[in-house]
């Protein structure tokens, strides 16, 4: 089991309603790092978004870190569970990580289509961000 996706259905299992969970995922996007002004540029921003997201992404001692931010409150609470989840992982965990506390707290389903839509984007861009670097360590 990964710990952390467990910690994170734990969260949300204390809430009845969305409403109180989307105050959360509000809560955890204003806690989110933010982003270096550098790095909220057109090469970062996601494609398939409804709203804005940038995800960049450095390796450090062979584990990656992300950041990122958006101009959408839900949005950016969804990223912040995404990095909470990814990041200080080796790129091969990243590539190989099933992200099943999505479909625990029933987040895809409680999403707008163009949200959910924009959730397995920023997924799929973390995912290829790890691609590179675990090529990049390959071919060293």
């Amino acid at each position: 089991m990964d710990q952390i996706q467990e910690q994170i259905i734990d969260e949300f299992a204390i809430f009845d309603e969305w409403l109180d969970k989307y105050q959360y995922l509000i809560d955890l996007g204003t806690e989110l790092e933010p982003m270096e002004p550098k790095h909220r540029n057109e090469k970062y921003l996601i494609e398939g978004c409804q709203s804005r997201v940038w995800v960049d992404a450095r390796l450090e001692d062979g584990k990656i870190y992300y950041g990122a931010d958006s101009d959408a409150i839900i949005t950016k609470g969804i990223i912040a569970l995404l990095i909470k989840v990814l990041s200080g992982r080796t790129p091969q965990e990243v590539v190989d990580m099933e992200l099943y506390f999505i479909e625990r707290i029933g987040l895809q389903e409680n999403l707008s289509p163009t949200r959910a839509n924009g959730l397995l984007s920023m997924i799929k861009q973390m995912k290829l961000y790890a691609i590179a670097f675990a090529e990049q360590q390959n071919n060293k």
